[in-house]
């Protein structure tokens, strides 16, 4: 007699309390590595007798690549493999606790049992993930409540702006939602590891160094058709302007229905938002980091040169560049490849910048490594530490005759105020010490020429003994730009550019100014201004030069990103030029939002969203996007009508919390005169 095909109680409930996957919502069993979970199967006769259980996953299993494991009933679990332990039976049924190993492979495993002689019997799948929680995981984390803000939270705060003008925006990782875990895994599988040997990358699934860098390279789309397209050029059509998105979810979910064709647009915070959503998802402590002021070093010398023109206008010349800020992820594992000292955060990547093994990836890189200069460390050191440690030079370019002249180098520019959000907190925690030592402590220049040394860059270009094309002469005059009112977008823009002279007698000097519109990377977009004037310094004089830049100068051609780069380079006569630059960060207008009544689990709450037209002219074509984790269900897109000068708009809105605990909303407003206006709001849902 055939037998009955067995039913499977996963006990969804208390397996996912116990191994802290209560968050997804699946019908399917979803585990964590190194820990038991209990199943109960009817339909076996005797079930403690032969019976031989078998977990299998990626296309060809076997135990050579650790992909098949076949274990028996035993009376303890096993520490080093797989094992089952018998709970308690009935007439037909057994309650079995399965334990897998601390390194196991991650991933969806197919479950099958078989008794004496006959043929296995499929009892279903679950989901195997990475254990934070459990001391003998590479990922483990000892503070629990690190676990919970880099494993469990689903709403992120990203640092942007620049490093005089910190600004920042809520995100919606949303790595519990829906379809996320399976869009996840099916990223791994479309990577061109995957694709080239299939057996190979599965079996190196149980470590967390192989999938951060396989995952970097996966979330863009340059290679391998991931999921972002990167876009850093100011025009974005044909998809979504990189700094419209408010959360992962809608961006993976995308490149689902889209038969995996990467999403149109994103720029650095889009990318490591997304891998933190993944890499969260998949079970890796994970979070986004700000650098500020930071270097693109191309061609690996760990200088970054900037050219200007005679007028000031700062030239798109060499690889190299400088970003106002720029977004990466660190994710919590051992490195075994290294040593403890290596162990902890490490850097990753997946912002296409330079190639890395051929293919646009980077990391990881160990953050202790970065600090102590070691870049000669896997993976993709010496790009990660130029990104915080490179010495700035600026020249003068003269395109008729090719000749570059150095104005000044700076070692001190790069890698300000790196930034994370705070644990359990909606807080900025500066990090910067974590990556190098105090800027302009011996220490400091040590690691930096230990760095060359490494690279073997020491007989090279060194700042301390310069060629004579690139000696710097001590300045006559000294300038800086000066903010004399608000940084606002719908303002007049008021500055003051100061300049001093240094010494005792009196100087001539023209000076030549442009305003240019930029991306955040500090490209530039459309010129918005442009000045010379022609001044005499009495000796020792400082004098303020009133500067304004009117709105409707700015308008339209302001970028997304709301920056603006001045310049102002300074001939002075029978003296050196002087380069005195400024990047400029606007604020939008604020939007309030009030949720009115209390938020409980499954009952309507009425929400408030409130916005005031700051300019002199109307604003038309408005929509308010709103999402959060457990608050809403995907996004909801509100079209608001037009608003007149200095009117105020208020849109209400319901939601239905699902779940209790503290929640994000996030809103995003814009319309024709304002790009995404952001905010969030933390709402408590009780039961």
């Amino acid at each position: 007699i055939a037998a009955t095909q067995p039913s499977t109680n996963w006990h969804l409930k208390e397996n996912a309390r116990e191994h802290h996957t209560s968050k997804f919502s699946s019908e399917e069993l979803i585990v964590r590595r190194g820990q038991a979970f209990t199943i109960t199967f009817n339909g076996t006769e005797r079930p403690e007798q032969n019976l031989i259980f078998i977990a299998e996953t990626g296309p060809k299993p076997s135990k050579a690549t650790k992909t098949l494991a076949t274990f028996d009933i035993s009376s303890t679990a096993s520490k080093e493999g797989w094992s089952a332990v018998l709970q308690s039976t009935s007439s037909n049924s057994a309650s079995i606790s399965i334990s897998s190993p601390h390194n196991a492979v991650i991933g969806r495993y197919r479950l099958s049992v078989q008794s004496g002689s006959s043929s296995p019997t499929s009892l279903g799948t679950f989901v195997l993930l990475f254990n934070p929680w459990s001391s003998g995981d590479d990922v483990f984390m000892p503070n629990k409540a690190e676990c919970e803000e880099y494993v469990l939270e689903e709403f992120g705060i990203i640092f942007a702006g620049n490093k005089n003008h910190i600004s920042s925006f809520g995100w919606n990782f949303g790595q519990f939602q829906g379809d996320i875990l399976n869009i996840c895994l099916s990223i791994l599988d479309r990577s061109l590891y995957y694709r080239q040997d299939p057996i190979t990358d599965v079996s190196h699934r149980h470590d967390p160094r192989y999938l951060g860098r396989v995952l970097s390279a996966m979330v863009n789309a340059n290679d391998d058709q991931g999921v972002v397209l990167g876009n850093w050029s100011g025009k974005y059509e044909g998809g979504k302007n990189p700094s419209s998105w408010t959360g992962s979810g809608e961006i993976l979910q995308s490149w689902k229905k889209s038969g995996f064709k990467p999403v149109k647009y994103g720029q650095c915070w889009v990318f490591a938002a997304v891998l933190t959503t993944v890499l969260r998802c998949l079970g890796i402590p994970t979070r986004t980091i700000t650098n500020f002021s930071s270097a693109h070093d191309a061609d690996g010398n760990l200088r970054v040169d900037e050219f200007y023109d005679a007028d000031g206008n700062h030239l798109e010349r060499g690889a190299d560049s400088v970003w106002n800020f720029h977004v990466w992820n660190e994710s919590w594992f051992t490195r075994n490849d290294l040593g403890p000292s290596y162990s902890g955060w490490q850097i990753l990547d997946a912002t296409p910048q330079e190639e890395s093994g051929g293919i646009y990836q980077c990391g990881p890189a160990s953050r202790h490594a970065i600090k102590e200069g070691d870049v000669d460390l896997d993976y993709d050191s010496p790009f990660v530490f130029a990104e915080v440690n490179a010495d700035c030079m600026y020249w003068n370019y003269d395109s008729a005759t090719g000749k570059k002249t150095l104005i000044f180098s700076k070692s001190t520019e790069i890698g300000d105020s790196i930034s994370t959000k705070a644990v359990g907190r909606d807080d900025r925690v500066d990090v910067t010490r974590d990556y190098k030592y105090e800027e302009g402590s011996a220490k400091e220049r040590d690691i930096f020429k230990k760095a060359r040394k490494k690279l073997g860059l020491e007989d090279k270009f060194d700042p301390t003994a310069p060629k004579v094309e690139e000696i710097e002469q001590k300045p006559d005059i000294s300038g800086k730009f000066k903010v004399a009112g608000s940084l606002e977008v719908g303002k007049d823009l008021d500055l003051l550019l100061v300049l001093e002279n240094l010494q005792s007698e009196a100087k001539t000097v023209n000076v030549k100014m442009t305003a240019w519109s930029t991306l955040y990377t500090r490209r530039r977009v459309n010129q918005i201004w442009k000045d010379s004037i022609s001044v005499t310094l009495a000796p020792k004089e400082e004098k303020q030069f009133p500067i304004k830049i009117k709105y409707p100068e700015y308008q339209q051609q302001l970028t997304t990103d709301k920056t603006i780069q001045v310049t102002a380079l300074c001939h002075v006569e029978d003296g050196i030029q002087v380069l005195v630059k400024r990047n400029i960060t606007l604020d939008n207008p604020g939007i309030d939002i009030q949720v009115l009544g209390e938020a409980k689990v499954n009952k309507e709450v009425v929400v408030e969203v409130a916005f005031t037209n700051p300019i002199d002219t109307e604003v038309k074509d408005c929509v308010l996007q709103v999402e959060g984790s457990d608050l809403i269900q995907g996004i909801l897109e509100l079209r608001i009508p037009p608003l007149k000068a200095n009117e105020k708009s208020s849109t209400k809105f319901k939601l239905i919390p699902s779940e209790a605990g503290p929640k994000h909303l996030l809103v995003n407003f814009y319309c024709d005169k304002f790009a995404d206006i952001k905010t969030f709001k933390m709402v408590n849902v009780i039961n």
